[in-house]
């Protein structure tokens, strides 16, 4: 009997903490490579149904849900590779939800890095920047060694104030974590997706939803390097089945 496993490149999105930019970021990323022709297969950590919903009008395709916590790992295991497996589809964004390593239980067995884990997913990390700078690379270094075995491969960086923030992030960094800085968002004065206490507003409800989207790829397309960020989700290694 031989061993099967696939290949399917794949990033899943995460940050330090709830708030940090990931969903903007995330639908960002997935109407970008749409627009270079990508197919995408969108998924959320979790069973959020609003984060769902605008993923799968920027993919144009239905987002799936994995919950580690409603769900068995074989369970998401088969979930991911029935929907990210297709034939036609070039890479799977995953968004997680909170920070890194939160869940309900101490083990972290249900976070978003159990997820990368189970899934062989590299995580590209979005950090907030308001208000600090080198502190960033520490916290970024404490998640590298909290667990090694999450494949955190790069950093987008958001909230960004200026070039000299930019840099100064980017250079503590890549210098004390050894992991680069594929983007640097900056702190935008337009408000493109409204929020309210849950979070986004249901596509259904935003009048100008594809708009909003279309200038999330735009805002990808100019402050992230997309080659770099194609080339980390095709490192991806083998899913075993």
């Amino acid at each position: 009997m031989h061993d099967i496993s696939y290949h399917i490149p794949k990033i899943l999105i995460s940050a330090l903490r709830g708030g940090s930019g990931k969903t903007i970021l995330s639908i960002g990323i997935i109407a970008a490579l749409a627009k270079r022709g990508k197919t995408v297969a969108p998924f959320k950590k979790g069973p959020d149904y609003i984060d769902a919903g605008w993923l799968s009008l920027a993919a144009g395709r239905p987002c799936f849900n994995l919950d580690m916590f409603m769900a068995e790992a074989n369970a998401v295991c088969r979930s991911f590779l029935k929907h990210a497996s297709i034939p036609n589809i070039d890479l799977a964004v995953i968004e997680g939800n909170r920070g890194l390593y939160d869940g309900p239980e101490a083990d972290v067995s249900t976070s978003s890095a159990a997820l990368a884990k189970l899934l062989h997913a590299p995580v590209i990390f979005c950090l907030d920047c308001a208000k600090a700078t080198r502190t960033l690379a520490a916290a970024v270094l404490g998640c590298l060694h909290f667990d090694p075995d999450v494949n955190i491969k790069g950093v987008i960086l958001n909230q960004v104030a200026g070039l000299r923030h930019e840099n100064l992030v980017r250079s503590s960094i890549e210098n004390h974590c050894g992991i680069p800085v594929i983007g640097a968002i900056p702190r935008l004065d337009t408000q493109f997706f409204p929020e309210r206490h849950m979070g986004l507003v249901p596509t259904p409800e935003h009048f100008w939803a594809t708009d909003a989207i279309r200038s999330a790829a735009g805002m990808v397309e100019k402050h992230v390097d997309m080659e770099a960020l194609m080339a980390i989700a095709q490192s991806a290694s083998r899913m075993p089945v």
